[in-house]
């Protein structure tokens, strides 16, 4: 048996994670899970333009990572066009797009009306589709680059009340695989983040500290995600250790998903 040592060149996996000099849009980067991937990415050398509806926010967001804020509505085109525009304009090129938007309004199936369901595909999908079609066009003049989006467990699962988000989740989902087919020749690489539970400053204020020991205690790691745990996984999605990984989902929930449901102190 003969055996031939590897020889095979060892890149700079470290040089992989950085993102020195290259400029990202962060969409929804005024609070939780979109401010701590502003300062995930600034931390690896990017120049971010913070986005976000709120002029406060995308202010105070880009003094703390040194940003460039701008105000935009991201589930219309023109407001998409203006943010992308504005981040080429500002930095001279794009290389990465990261989409934190989205919100759910809890309710019945049978009680969702028309306006609802228009509601939550234009607040959790439609500008998806916007910053897939527009966005990987602008990172495709400049060489190609990263779009990462916050998706949800709502999209792979169910969940009473869940219906409208988690459709509009999963359509995000589906988008990803669909956007990274048309445009990975073009060097753009889609791919998502499907948090868990995530105590966001929203979360934190709708159910209150009191509950927080009690949805940690099913979660194999025994706590609740924090936004810098997603922030992490985009990070990761955003940089070239992850050049090879597009049209992926990747499910970010301390381990709960792959838990068996049933009690098993009887078998």
């Amino acid at each position: 048996m003969t055996t031939t040592f590897d020889r095979s060149a060892v890149p700079d996996y470290a040089r992989l994670g950085s993102l020195e000099g290259r400029a990202f849009l962060v969409a929804g980067a005024g609070a939780g899970i979109g401010r701590q991937t502003a300062h995930a990415l600034a931390s690896a050398g990017a120049r971010v333009l913070c986005v976000d509806l709120v002029p406060e926010l995308a202010a105070a967001v880009a003094e703390e990572v040194g940003g460039v804020p701008h105000v935009a509505d991201m589930t219309e085109r023109a407001g998409v066009q203006g943010a992308l525009d504005a981040a080429v304009e500002a930095f001279g090129s794009l290389a990465g797009i990261v989409d934190i938007i989205g919100i759910a309004r809890f309710q019945y199936l049978a009680d969702t009306g028309d306006e609802d369901w228009a509601w939550a595909q234009k607040m959790n999908l439609t500008h998806a589709f916007l910053l897939a079609q527009l966005g990987a066009a602008t990172l495709a003049r400049y060489g190609g680059g990263s779009i990462v989006y916050i998706a949800s467990v709502s999209g792979m699962g169910a969940a009473q009340r869940h219906a409208a988000y988690g459709a509009a989740k999963a359509g995000m989902i589906s988008l990803v695989k669909s956007a990274a087919v048309e445009y990975g020749g073009q060097g753009v690489r889609v791919n998502a983040v499907a948090p868990g539970v995530i105590w966001t400053p929203r979360i934190g204020a709708a159910v209150g500290e009191e509950r927080r020991a009690a949805w940690s205690e099913p979660t194999p790691l025994g706590r609740l995600g924090e936004p810098r745990d997603i922030a992490a996984a985009a990070l990761f999605l955003a940089s070239d250790l992850s050049g090879y990984v597009t049209g992926q989902t990747l499910l970010v929930d301390g381990g709960l998903q792959c838990r068996f449901p049933y009690p098993v102190e009887q078998l």
